[in-house]
């Protein structure tokens, strides 16, 4: 483990597919934090021993972590921390900004009262979620929220490509979560967007989406460049 990291919490005995995504997120943040600096190599057999796991779910938190862009795996040379840089993952985050913008976009004229009520439904739990400071089940709720406005474009292949990018920045937009107050400041940007999609304004929540996932990313920068300035 690399020097100033914390021990993560062990898991002994939970389900496969939830343990490889406490392993994932554990990792993630240590990445994001410099804790697990750029270049570090990480062991399957090492991971499985400090988490208490088999070597199952830590591989498959690893290939969770490659898709991200976290790591790179290298065939016969293992896997290795990725260096990136604010600049990259702003990149990264203008392009799902558009598609998410376009999801929204449409979501707001082919919504259903139902579909629409499911999404009141969602932003109001997130409350107190934000309250708790609750980071992992808010981090669940953004998902559903997100999803909930891609299925409501009634187009599939649009949300179809719009979660498999989303599954690409998974562990980016859990990580912008933890800068300072990202959580409240989320929510309160949902709600602008919720308030667009009522007033039936495509182009008002199209808007607001793109400043929304552009302000996830400048959030993850300020986190990246405040744990690393401080090592």
């Amino acid at each position: 483990m690399a020097k100033g990291a914390k021990p993560p919490l062990r898991v002994v005995g939970a389900d496969q597919g939830l343990l490889s995504d406490q392993i994932r997120n554990a990792l993630t943040d240590e990445i994001a934090s410099g804790s697990l600096p750029a270049g570090a190599a990480l062991d399957e057999q090492d991971l499985a021993n400090r988490f208490g796991a088999s070597r199952t779910p830590v591989r498959e938190a690893l290939r969770q972590l490659s898709v991200s862009g976290l790591v790179d795996m290298r065939p016969r040379r293992g896997v290795i921390v990725t260096r990136l840089t604010p600049a990259q993952i702003m990149d990264m985050f203008e392009t799902t900004a558009e598609i998410e913008a376009m999801c929204v976009r449409l979501a707001t004229y082919r919504i259903t009262p139902l579909e629409r009520s499911h999404l009141l439904d969602l932003h109001e739990s997130s409350r107190a979620l934000v309250e708790r400071g609750d980071i992992d089940a808010y981090d669940a709720f953004n998902t559903n929220f997100h999803e909930a406005i891609y299925n409501a474009t009634h187009n599939g292949f649009m949300a179809e490509q719009a979660a498999a990018i989303r599954a690409r920045l998974k562990s980016f937009r859990r990580t912008q979560l933890r800068q300072s107050d990202r959580i409240a400041r989320s929510r309160e940007e949902h709600g602008g967007i919720m308030v667009a999609i009522a007033q039936g304004d495509g182009e008002e929540a199209s808007r607001r989406m793109r400043a929304h996932m552009l302000n996830a990313a400048s959030a993850i920068g300020s986190y990246i460049e405040a744990h690393s300035s401080s090592d």
